[in-house]
């Protein structure tokens, strides 16, 4: 009997790839979905690489299935909006070796910008979307959509929540199959999407689909009846599916597993067997819908929201005996805001600006959280890459005046996504925009990983580093300064200096962060309380190391502090000092 163990979902999934005989595993960080390209880096047999963004990723990716090896690109569910644009058109190409693309949804909005359901990007694409319950199915799942991607010649998405993404089960490993390199064959009828080419394609897909609908009715692995009370029926899917089995144990289930294309003759007969159907599912009425358009009576969107998740004791409010099966009462939870890290050389930068009173266009990241208060010092955030972007277009609505008092403030990793073109667009088009890449060294977010300019790539080898400054001159920016994060002086000025010019610039702030970089950490400080007068200046930062007590003053934590010496830079009476302590 082969080995068991508790694997997360994205844990099972970069499992799934080695066992299945894949060679690459290609992503661009995004919660909840990095897990598995770091677990994928872990296995000498898989090449595990970080792309500067999804697009890209879904296209080597494309590029690696075409030349006949498996291959599975993983991103978060924004990040198939990036990579659309190779997706729909990988669809009408097919495949050589097996292509997998993972998006990770992200229902009740635990680390993204918004709340989309990408299973509409399946019947959009006309591509085939599987939806694993728990981390055996996310591996079962993986070794299967690579079959069924080179069987029907289609890419396949693979479609998780954060729930079955973070979430651990049993799963039981199996050996690696090691498959040969197939033929690359020159092909232009099939990879070469002109219009006289995509005509002919778009039928050859069509008809996938109607195969793919076929396949999806007779494979029992994704889709089949738990047979229970047949007074009511509920189809279900992913992880709301387990939350169905714990709220409603003797009820009758459909558990679908591949929710594009539907297996209507299962439905139907499932529909026929029980005297009232349900569809419980988060976000979009996706099945709901489609099973009404079968002709069938369903109940669906109008019990559960269309936004967050759906938790056990939601179904069993809804559809069960709530007095039968009480709630068991929870303890609330204090409410924790997020806050940048102690040491975090953005709250410096945030600082400065919301002195300086600026417009401030954001971006996503970790310095996102410039926005909470006290720093309060962001005012947009629209997506990867677009603070840039939406700074621009701030300034042609109204003018220089509006870019001599707005910056556009992009990490490193997220100016390499996505921000490089937008700062083209800007030099380009005669705008005078000032940008702020705050260079940390690392993308943090996500939990830390490398990117091209960082120097090392997914596996932690050492990489070509790219340099920021000459790749924002080769854009046709001249003027360029860097500044470090902690020297406040020096970053006001050139603030100062750059909002005055007509013209683009760019000013990298740089310091690492503070959790990786340990070598920078300093003796923690204490405040001296026969000095302090509990001005509050300190306390502007927001450093959560700085604690207003009682009678006004402050105190240090030093279990949290790291002794960056921000607040002590701020400090008029020298109250904040150093205790020879790391």
């Amino acid at each position: 009997m082969n080995e068991k163990i508790l694997l997360t979902g994205n844990e099972a999934i970069a499992r799934g790839v080695w066992e299945a005989g894949g060679h690459l595993v290609v992503a661009y960080p995004g919660t909840p979905s990095t897990e598995i390209t770091e677990n994928a880096a872990k296995y000498l047999e898989l090449s595990a690489q970080w792309a500067p963004n999804e697009k890209v990723a879904l296209e080597t990716g494309i590029g690696c299935s075409i030349a006949g090896k498996r291959v599975l690109v993983a991103m978060k569910h924004v990040g198939l909006n990036v990579a659309a644009d190779p997706l729909f058109t990988a669809a009408y190409t097919g495949v050589n070796g097996g292509l997998v693309i993972v998006s990770a949804d992200d229902p009740g909005i635990h680390s993204s910008q918004n709340e989309q359901d990408n299973r509409h990007y399946g019947r959009a694409a006309k591509v085939p979307v599987l939806e694993p319950s728990d981390s055996k199915e996310a591996k079962n799942f993986t070794k299967l959509a690579f079959v069924l991607s080179e069987q029907f010649d289609v890419p396949v998405i693979l479609r998780l929540t954060t729930r079955v993404a973070h979430s651990q089960s049993l799963v039981e490993l199996s050996p690696r199959e090691e498959l040969p390199l197939k033929d690359y064959v020159k092909d232009a009828g099939k990879y070469v999407m002109v219009p006289a080419h995509a005509k002919k394609r778009h039928v050859i897909l069509e008809n996938k689909l109607l195969e793919l609908a076929k396949f999806s009715d007779q494979n029992k692995e994704l889709n089949h009846i738990l047979w229970q009370n047949r007074k009511m029926g509920i189809v279900a899917s992913g992880a709301v599916y387990q939350y169905v089995r714990e709220a409603l144990p003797d009820v009758s289930v459909l558990k679908i597993g591949m929710s594009f294309p539907l297996p209507e003759k299962l439905i139907k007969e499932f529909a026929a067997g029980v005297e009232k159907l349900f569809v419980v599912e988060e976000l979009e009425p996706f099945m709901e819908n489609a099973i009404k358009a079968m002709g069938i009576e369903v109940v669906g969107s109008e019990m559960f929201p269309r936004v967050g998740e759906i938790f056990t004791e939601d179904i069993r409010a809804k559809l069960g005996d709530a007095a039968a099966r009480p709630i068991l009462p929870t303890m609330g939870i204090p409410v924790r805001p997020p806050v940048l890290c102690p040491g975090c050389p953005h709250r410096a930068v945030f600082y400065v600006l919301h002195k300086l009173k600026l417009n401030v266009s954001g971006d996503i990241g970790c310095y996102t959280l410039g926005f909470m208060p006290p720093l309060s010092a962001i005012d947009t955030t629209i997506c990867m890459g677009a603070s840039i972007s939406v700074a621009h277009g701030m300034e042609v609505a109204q003018g220089r005046e509006m870019a001599a008092k707005t910056v556009a403030v992009i990490g490193d990793s997220t100016f390499i996504h996505s921000g490089i073109t937008s700062l083209i667009n800007t030099v380009y088009n005669g705008g005078s925009s000032t940008i702020l890449i705050l260079d940390n060294s690392i993308t943090a977010m996500t939990g830390h990983q490398h990117n091209p300019a960082t120097g090392f790539d997914a596996k932690g080898n050492p990489a070509p580093k790219l340099s920021l400054a000459a790749l924002v001159r080769a854009c046709g920016v001249n003027r360029v300064q860097i500044v470090d994060a902690f020297d406040l002086k020096k970053l006001q000025a050139a603030l100062k200096e750059e909002l005055a010019v007509c013209e683009p610039s760019v000013i990298i702030v740089e310091r690492a962060c503070a959790l990786i970089d340990k070598s920078s950490r300093q003796p923690v400080l204490v405040a001296n309380q026969e000095k302090c007068n509990g001005c509050g200046l300190c306390l502007a930062l927001g450093c959560p190391c700085l604690i207003k007590r009682s009678d006004g003053k402050v105190e240090v934590d030093a279990a949290q502090c790291v002794g960056c010496g921000l607040c002590a830079a701020l400090c008029q009476r020298g109250a904040l000092e150093k205790t020879g302590d790391e």
